[in-house]
Parts: structure tokens; sequence; C-alpha cells
């Protein structure tokens, strides 16, 4: 294999963009393309497929190679949303075998990739706070613990930023019927779409004028009332970061590590936006149960570790995941998805 060929191609798919790296074995990054959404739950096992195939054939097209040839790369590296149950990596291994991007396919949950990319030590726990919200957890011993993260389905009562955003609209429609306290979500959730009430926004979401997963655009609305200092909104925005807590205190505790120095990384678009005292709460939280806990925000796309994931895979030297890191994209996790 010549230094510039690709030894993998890595692919972090989530619910609103998809971003696929061509990497060689020296961990010089050849090429690089953000596309579409991937996650099946949202848009079907096709719908998927289809976005990831067109993010890598562009990535490919970046680094000078042909998108058509397969396979593309030795050894393809998947973490994607969405895969959170055993019959998720059945139907999604299938899929992804069946399109031959890669002659060896790795796939793993999103979070193992924000895991990976954060952490120095080698284990660790990695929290995404985005459209949805999962944790993981790798102990130095190499077990791994996580959730099913199907919403309130498998217990998640807060999920995401997509709970945000729906809530916000419920808080701004309370303040005006009078079942809740004055909030200025009541302006803004509105303002936000061009429409001249909260009323009005519910009823484009009923008459299907106005899409549902718009809605989630409003985390941000709701976080930035919050960093204002708007009740409401940092009432709404403190029941999401205590069910981070939750959820990464209780990882620590599977992992038996709240005694030691166990690095948090914190990612996805909620922990992105401008409000600090979202991020402040999680750490607070849980340091009162892990005293030692060091904490980490992303520095670059979450693709970064599925990538370094690829790497150790093919047994690439230290140097290659160095030269990775200091040479890889700064693309950041963009807003809430």
């Amino acid at each position: 294999m010549t230094p510039d060929a690709p030894a993998l191609v890595a692919v972090d798919g989530g619910a609103s963009k998809t971003d696929a790296w061509v990497v060689a074995a020296d961990g010089t990054v050849l090429g690089t393309a953000r596309g579409a959404g991937s996650n099946h739950q949202f848009s079907g096992l096709d719908g998927a497929m289809d976005a990831i195939g067109d993010t890598i054939g562009q990535a490919l097209t970046a680094a000078g190679l042909d998108s058509a040839v397969r396979p593309a790369a030795p050894l393809g590296v998947y973490c994607l949303a969405g895969m959170d149950l055993p019959v998720d990596g059945e139907r999604l291994g299938g899929a992804i075998r069946a399109r031959g991007w890669s002659e060896e396919d790795v796939l793993r949950n999103d979070t193992l990739a924000v895991l990976r990319a954060g952490v120095r030590s080698g284990w660790g726990v990695g929290v995404v706070c985005g459209s949805g919200l999962n944790c993981v957890g790798l102990g130095p011993d190499g077990a791994v613990e996580r959730f099913p993260s199907l919403a309130e389905l498998s217990g998640d009562f807060t999920p995401g930023g997509s709970w945000l955003g729906v809530r916000a609209l419920g808080l701004a429609l309370r303040a005006r019927d009078g079942r809740g306290a004055p909030t200025a979500l009541a302006d803004l959730v509105p303002a936000h779409f061009g429409l001249p009430d909260p009323e009005a926004v519910l009823s484009a979401v009923y008459t299907g004028s106005l899409d549902y997963g718009r809605l989630f655009e409003l985390a941000r609305v709701c976080l930035d009332a919050a960093g204002d200092g708007d009740p409401e909104a940092t009432g709404a925005a403190a029941m999401l970061a205590d069910e981070v807590a939750l959820m990464v205190t209780a990882v620590i505790g599977r992992l038996g590590v709240a005694d030691r120095e166990v690095e948090v990384v914190l990612g996805g678009g909620v922990f992105d936006s401008g409000y600090a005292g979202f991020a402040l709460r999680v750490q607070r939280a849980v340091t009162a149960t892990a005293p030692r806990a060091l904490f980490r925000r992303m520095e670059a796309a979450p693709v970064l570790g599925a990538a370094l994931l690829g790497l150790d895979a093919i047994g690439a030297p230290a140097a290659a995941a160095e030269r990775l890191r200091a040479t890889c994209p700064r693309t950041g996790t963009g807003p809430p998805d």
C-alpha cells in the first residue's frame, strides 16, 4: 500500500448530518465530506444508506479517487446514530455489506466515536446530547457500558435536544393560556418560524404546514433564552442537564471508577450552544459522585473518533494517531441536530 493510498473510510452518521473521511495508514486525511443525516430511525434504512453512500462518494472525490470503485478502502468504520439494539446492528451491517464500500466493516454506535475522539487515557465516558441523548463508558479493563437510547421507551425522560425543542413550544403555549409562568419563549418561539404566536406554531405543526421535526430547532432558542436568564427556559435546560448527569454517573458507577480520574467527553450540539450553564450543571452533578472526573469538550467532529478506531483496528503506530489529531479538520459539533 502506497503512503497516500486509502487505508480506511471513517463515517460518523447522525440525525441531521453525515461526515466521511478517507484516511491513509499513516494518519493523513486524504479527503473529507459532509452530507445529509443518516439515522435509519428517521430516514429509513435505504435513505440512511443513500446518505452514507453520497457522503463517502464526495469524500473519495475530494481525495482524488474514483468514487465508483468498490471497495473504496480495505476498512470501513461506521459510527452511526440509531444503532441502539442488536437488531439495528444486524440491519445496518447487512445493508452496509450490500453496498460494498469497504472490504471489512466495523459498526459502532456514534457515542463511541465521541469517546474515542475525546479521551487521552484510552478509556472514559462519552456523552452525546444533540437531537437525541446517549452515553457510553469504556472501562480501563475494556468493559463497555451504554444505554439503548430509545427515548421514553427506554426510560429516557428528557431525551436530548428534540425533547427540549418541543418543551419550548409547550412552555410558550402554557404562558399564553394561563397554565404556566410568563416566559420570553412566548415571543421567541413563533418569531423563529415567522409566525404571530405560539398557537399559530401549534396549528402549523398539526396541519402539516410545518414539519414536526422543525420543532427540534427550538432547542437552540430555548438555550439562548436560558442564557439570557429566562426562568422557564433555564428550568427546561436544567431538566435535560440533570438527565445527562444521571446517565454519566450511572455509567461511571457500572464501570466502578467513581474514585478514579475518569475522563468525561461532552459532545453534541446542545453542549456546543452559547449557554455555559448547561455544561456547568452537568459537571457539578457528576463531580458530586465522581470528584476526580476530568471533563473534555469535543474539539473536532466526532468522525475523528471513527478514524481513530480505524487506525486502532489496522494496528497503526501511535504516530499515525498523533498525525491524525494534529492535522484533522476542526469542524466542531454543529448545532443541536
